[in-house]
């Protein structure tokens, strides 16, 4: 059995995943918001890392062509890494916001657009089809996917994306896209300091519905894109002494025993980590231990 399946397995419409994928976004050498700016990654090295995740067991990868940097893009990474791999990888990208090729961001795109959009990822990752396509919801409010998500389920049925899934969204979104055409997956923002998603209900309604829950920043949390930190919190760093583990092992463990509907893409450059992420798998927590990560940390009780 490869590391990835230690975690079990769940299924985005008729692709079965193993629970522990790869977050692409860190490939092109920084952040989203230009706050993890650095040189950029050496595309055979990313390329190589790609093929230790896949012989890891990493066999589905989130994307997006917005994820690009001055001199990289994640899509072409993952293009040139699976044009040399002969097992299938799923590949989940997304659209709905855009930027310039300057990086720019761009205010969300009309529903005529997403066209364009999913075939600039076609183009990109060098592909006739898309295995998943999440509608990213771009800012605050909580208005009608109706248009834009009924545009996506035009280009499903044309053959241009295979299924379809939402980013950023609240229980009423998923709701409403369901009238229109299946939902495999929400990717929201979740970890063990930034439950919101737990408040709305978000991940037990996912949970009931049969759809992947796929959190981002789940190790970063509230840190979001910016560099790892030292991990300050007790209760992390009391149960990784228990386990020796890290506490970003322990965060994504706690991430997949919310449900076996919770998938996980944690992002990385680094080998060590990679291979760290993807063993997180394997890690039990027990009930008192998974008790004691819910508890309010020190300063939130005081």
């Amino acid at each position: 059995m490869s590391a990835a399946a230690a975690a079990g397995t769940w299924r985005l419409g008729d692709l079965e995943v193993n629970r522990i994928g790869y977050g692409a976004m860190r490939l092109t050498g920084n952040g989203m918001m230009g706050n993890s700016d650095g040189g950029p990654v050496d595309r055979a090295a990313a390329v190589r890392l790609l093929h230790s995740a896949f012989g890891q067991g990493v066999d589905h990868v989130d994307t997006a062509a917005f994820y690009f940097s001055p001199l990289r893009s994640a899509n072409e990474i993952i293009n040139r890494a699976l044009s040399t791999w002969t097992e299938h990888v799923v590949v989940v990208t997304k659209v709905g916001p855009g930027r310039t090729p300057c990086g720019e961001w761009q205010t969300m795109a009309r529903p005529d657009q997403l066209r364009g959009q999913v075939e600039e990822n076609l183009r990109q990752l060098g592909r006739d089809f898309l295995d998943v396509v999440n509608l990213r919801r771009n800012g605050p409010g909580t208005d009608s996917i109706a248009e834009h998500f009924g545009a996506l389920a035009e280009l499903r049925e044309a053959g241009l994306v295979r299924h379809l899934g939402l980013s950023n969204v609240r229980p009423e979104h998923v709701a409403e896209a369901r009238t229109i055409a299946p939902v495999v997956c929400v990717q929201n923002a979740y970890g063990l300091d930034w439950r919101d998603a737990d408040g709305s209900g978000l991940v037990d309604l996912c949970r009931e519905q049969g759809i992947a829950f796929v959190p981002f920043f789940a190790v970063s949390g509230l840190q979001r894109e910016a560099a790892a930190a030292r991990e300050q919190d007790a209760r992390v760093l009391t149960v990784a002494r228990a386990h020796g583990a890290t506490a970003a092992q322990v965060r994504l463990a706690w991430t997949l025993h919310r449900g076996p509907h919770v998938l996980a893409i944690p992002g990385t450059t680094n080998p060590a980590h990679l291979a760290e992420n993807i063993a997180a798998g394997a890690l039990r927590l027990s009930e008192d231990e998974l008790g004691l990560l819910d508890r309010p940390t020190d300063a939130a009780a005081g």
